[in-house]
């Protein structure tokens, strides 16, 4: 059986479809200093009015700017150069910082509905005007912040994560305004811990993708914008290829994506024909979110995996 091997590690085109996302550093920087400057306001308000909605929220908070600090950190690792014994940098990293932070913030969530299932059985008398002018800084801060993090949110799932977590503070702070005002109306306090279980509801619902994705990342899932069939099918497209077998893909970081194959030709073929084709297949595979790749070569059909 004549077989002939070689591994080819792509290094990427001038015209690479990597996302790219490097002015976002000023973002978390921003996002981080106006979060906690707010968690702050909100303990000495909440201790000033003895307020546990406000300290509650302000926990919350405290925990959304470790995990946007989280995501700088990943955002920093993510272009880490590689080393001896780190092959591909940190890139890893991002993954795993980006799983951690899904999971904050569902712990986040489970304060709050928590507290609020408490209050439910002891409701206390709380000022709805004051915790109302809080949230509503609270709604100013936040929209900010996500917004700084909106059109690259789809890009890596760390600033995916750093939006939603931002995202959903404001959506709390938006259910606080809320509570606030009817509670000031109406002396209701039970409708404050009513609307913070409706907003957690809300939160998981986002959250939950965030977190499947992550999780399936960090075990060499494949990633949502890969689809298998569509790179198969490409390859096979190209004059010369007979099959294109043992497909693996899998995220070396939130926003690459590594793949290896084993690429079947006609044994006739010379090899300037070979990395030709081999050429073609890297060019497609730029178009479809694969930015590392490694190619076998084989002149037989190998058996399936």
């Amino acid at each position: 059986m004549d077989h002939h091997h070689k591994q080819e590690n792509h290094k990427g085109h001038s015209h690479s479809h990597t996302p790219k996302i490097t002015s976002l550093n000023k973002a978390f920087i921003i996002g981080i200093v106006l979060n906690l400057g707010y968690v702050v306001f909100q303990v000495i308000i909440g201790i000033n009015i003895n307020s546990l909605s406000l300290l509650s929220d302000a926990g919350h908070n405290f925990l959304d700017v470790a995990g946007l600090a989280l995501a700088m950190l990943a955002f920093k690792l993510s272009s880490s150069k590689a080393s001896e014994k780190y092959t591909y940098g940190y890139k890893k990293s991002s993954i795993l910082i980006s799983l951690l932070n899904s999971v904050i913030l569902l712990i986040s969530i489970g304060a709050i509905g928590y507290e609020a299932i408490f209050r439910f059985q002891n409701p206390q008398p709380i000022p709805g005007k004051i915790i109302a002018i809080v949230a509503t800084v609270g709604i100013l801060i936040n929209g900010i912040s996500a917004f700084m993090f909106f059109k690259d949110k789809e890009k890596d799932i760390n600033v995916k994560s750093a939006f939603l977590h931002l995202a959903s503070d404001a959506l709390v702070s938006l259910g606080l305004v809320v509570g606030g005002i009817l509670i000031h109306y109406t002396h209701l306090y039970w409708i404050d811990p009513l609307l913070s279980l409706i907003v957690c509801f809300v939160i998981i619902a986002s959250t939950w993708s965030l977190l499947k994705d992550s999780l399936r990342l960090s075990l060499d899932g494949v990633p949502d914008t890969v689809d298998l069939n569509e790179i198969k099918m490409q390859i096979l497209k190209i004059d010369g290829v007979k099959d294109f077998q043992h497909l693996h893909v899998w995220a070396i970081s939130t926003t690459q994506n590594a793949m290896t194959g084993h690429l079947v030709v006609s044994a006739n073929l010379s090899n300037i024909e070979i990395e030709n084709i081999k050429n073609k297949i890297k060019h497609e595979l730029e178009h479809l979110n694969i930015h590392h790749s490694t190619i076998e070569t084989n002149f037989t059909i190998p058996e399936n995996c």
